[in-house]
């Protein structure tokens, strides 16, 4: 699987990209405050998308390859997606997306960015504990089709404080990692196919139908 490193103004980024046989589209994802991209959700995405026809590129930001425990700004967050996508050479509709504050970076950067489309998994629409501090601006403001899919008990934001014109997949018990319990229902590997057949129905639909 093809890895580059990537220069960003905020040091060293890497650009793991699996590519599909007669790309469609393009999804360049990348990962949370508190992870990398080896995340199962991130890496369920880039098992089942390519034989779809959409390949998929996962972005590690460089506070993230450098070691350190945290992430940095927001703003370096947005430069690092930002150079991740000016270095790809692509010729299908890119989708921006990411989980958690990859996916807060994602629905800034969208619309300078050209994408065609926003993917946000388990979005913090707010810290847990304090709905007051809202950033559903970051996700209007997207400026493009953008779908968010949430764990049904996401102290980040539940499904139900979202507004009702926010394009929404839900994962049934599912925590902000897309985690089930055993009294959920489901198995963590149905869990993740929710969130794999909601994007490849969505990316269908709102990215490569419009462009039939």
């Amino acid at each position: 699987m093809p890895e580059q490193v990537i220069a960003t103004p905020h040091g060293e980024g890497l650009l793991v990209t699996r590519r599909a046989r007669n790309p469609l589209a393009t999804l360049l994802i990348s990962h949370g405050a508190g992870n990398g991209i080896d995340t199962p959700d991130l890496l369920a995405l880039e098992r089942a998308l390519p034989s779809q026809g959409v390949s998929v590129a996962r972005f590690e930001q460089p506070w993230r390859r450098a070691g350190r425990p945290v992430a940095g700004a927001p703003s370096t967050l947005d430069a690092g997606l930002t150079a991740a996508a000016n270095v790809m050479r692509i010729r299908t509709p890119l989708v921006v997306g990411g989980r958690s504050a990859g996916a807060r970076s994602a629905a800034r950067t969208a619309r300078s960015l050209g994408a065609a489309g926003c993917l946000a998994i388990a979005f913090p629409l707010h810290p847990p504990g304090r709905p007051g501090q809202s950033r559903l601006a970051e996700l209007e403001g997207a400026g493009v089709p953008t779908l968010v899919v949430q764990g049904e008990r996401d102290a980040f934001g539940r499904p139900e404080e979202f507004p009702d014109d926010v394009d929404l997949a839900v994962v049934p018990g599912a925590d902000h990692s897309l985690k089930v319990g055993a009294r959920s229902g489901l198995s963590q590997d149905e869990a993740l196919a929710v969130l794999v057949e909601s994007a490849l129905e969505w990316l269908v639909r709102e990215v490569v139908g419009t462009r039939a």
